[in-house]
């Protein structure tokens, strides 16, 4: 068991990694490729809306065929499709190549949080979750610091392609790892019985799955149309902003609405569906899910205006722009492995005052801009918003998943990191066009400083939705499974 947390949360620090280290590399992709601005947006946004459209269909695959097997094809496809991106000789085959990687980040990903939550007994799983958001933040400063770093050594004449082929020496021993360290279904802690007094079979044995395998089947027009209705929002999201917003935009996002919402009828009568609409039934999942998708929202854009801020208006190059978040991922490190005791002993209102810390910073970064302050007075806030973060984000996926049946943990992950995914580029849309709109007319600080009055409120109301989060002393109460056999919710 030593080793199926670092191979757990290897995808989480690769899939993060892979999200943002392109964009330290986009000039020099440019450069080599002679790629045009909609391949470079496809390089960059691809990954991104490819990763978002499958992450709740990955989840679903891993409840029906098992989340270590899923785990293990997940890695190695997306190993293959690094090293396919590392050697691609014309930014229309890195454009394909990045699609795939978006398609493979989306197999590995939601796995992730199921394995720790079917893997891990309760007093392990808040440990396991906090590196889980220890891991989240690193990934991200990584793909800033560390691709920077690797583009400057420019590694045996391969300059951009090192972040990409970085990849490979991690996911290939991940992969093997994958298959002999981490439990399978039979060996965790707290499996679905068929009956009562039968356990249930492990569908990563053929000879004891073949009877759930004929049972279990994947929701195909479910697929299709949660796939189809995230790219539609997605893709303008991503792309809209650079592209001046054109009308095709706008048409994408409208059609998105009526295409999601005939999929979820159509979920709500099916037999298996791929989003599990009962899992909204416990407020812990429900409530949690719109936490995540506030907090978020807020996040993901407040990261964008702060890379600006020192890339654009401080001048700072893309190595020194993650080198000032420095003091940032330490400190989310830090409340990450620290905040599950406070989360443990103070339950909500632990998250209450990590999203208050959180909206301390953002205020903090308000108050250093308008007094002209420079890079120096910024690390005292950005650390504040580490700290918030990473108080706040392990302790709401793990209340989030407080409730959920074991055998409902892949479609449960997948839903919310799909909703990470989503809000945050929602975020990044709607205050980074803020940003740019004001640019022209304030300047780039005085652009800073509204934007962030709006994110400010953001931020802000995420508070009153941890108050809604179930109390830590409320009673236990439990659920039905579909086998009729009952589980006991677990508390925050």
């Amino acid at each position: 068991m030593r080793l199926t947390l670092p191979v757990i949360l290897s995808a989480t620090f690769m899939a993060s990694f892979d999200y943002m280290v392109v964009n330290v590399a986009a000039p020099s992709l440019q450069r080599d490729l002679h790629a045009g601005a909609a391949a470079l947006e496809l390089v960059i946004g691809g990954y991104a809306f490819t990763y978002a459209a499958g992450l709740v269909t990955g989840g679903r695959l891993g409840d029906l065929f098992g989340h270590r097997r899923m785990f293990a094809l997940g890695m190695a496809a997306f190993t293959l499709a690094s090293l396919l991106c590392g050697l691609s000789p014309d930014a229309g085959t890195l454009v394909a190549a990045r699609l795939l990687q978006g398609v493979t980040a989306a197999a590995m990903v939601p796995q992730v949080l199921a394995l720790i939550t079917a893997s891990f007994a309760a007093d392990e799983r808040a440990r396991a979750m906090s590196w889980f958001g220890v891991v989240t933040g690193l990934g991200a400063v990584c793909g800033q610091v560390l691709g920077g770093v690797l583009l400057q050594a420019d590694l045996l004449g391969l300059g951009w392609r090192t972040i990409f082929l970085v990849n490979v020496p991690v996911g290939v021993p991940a992969a093997l790892l994958a298959t002999r360290v981490l439990p399978t279904p039979s060996a965790q802690p707290a499996p679905q019985p068929n009956a009562p007094g039968r356990p249930k079979p492990d569908p990563s044995e053929p000879s004891q799955a073949a009877p759930a395998r004929a049972a279990a089947r994947l929701d195909v027009t479910g697929v299709v149309g949660v796939s189809g209705g995230v790219a539609l929002a997605l893709v303008p999201l991503v792309l809209g902003r650079e592209e001046g917003w054109p009308a095709w935009a706008w048409v994408s996002l409208a059609a998105s609405v009526p295409v999601l919402a005939a999929t979820l009828l159509w979920e709500r009568r099916t037999a298996q569906p791929v989003v599990d609409l009962t899992l909204f039934r416990a407020r812990s999942f429900s409530v949690g899910s719109a936490l995540n998708i506030a907090f978020m929202m807020s996040f993901g854009s407040l990261m964008l205006v702060n890379t600006l801020l020192l890339q654009y208006g401080f001048g700072l190059s893309p190595v020194r722009a993650g080198l000032a978040f420095g003091p940032l991922a330490l400190a989310t490190m830090a409340a990450s492995l620290g905040g599950r005791r406070l989360v443990a002993r103070y339950g909500r209102r632990a998250l209450t005052a990590g999203c208050a810390i959180t909206a301390l910073g953002v205020a903090g970064i308000e108050v250093v801009l308008h007094a002209g302050g420079g890079v120096a007075e910024l690390l005292a806030p950005l650390a504040l918003l580490g700290l918030g973060s990473g108080l706040t984000l392990p302790g709401v996926i793990g209340a989030a998943l407080s409730g959920v049946r074991p055998d409902q943990a892949g479609a449960a992950s997948g839903l919310l990191s799909t909703f990470q995914q989503f809000s945050g580029a929602a975020g990044v849309a709607a205050l980074g066009a803020l940003f740019f709109s004001l640019a022209g007319r304030h300047g780039l600080v005085g652009a800073a400083q509204y934007t962030l009055l709006a994110n400010l409120a953001l931020t802000l109301a995420t508070i009153p939705l941890t108050l809604l989060l179930p109390r830590p002393d409320a009673p236990r109460k439990t659920a039905k499974s579909r086998s009729g056999t009952s589980v006991l919710d677990r508390r925050i």
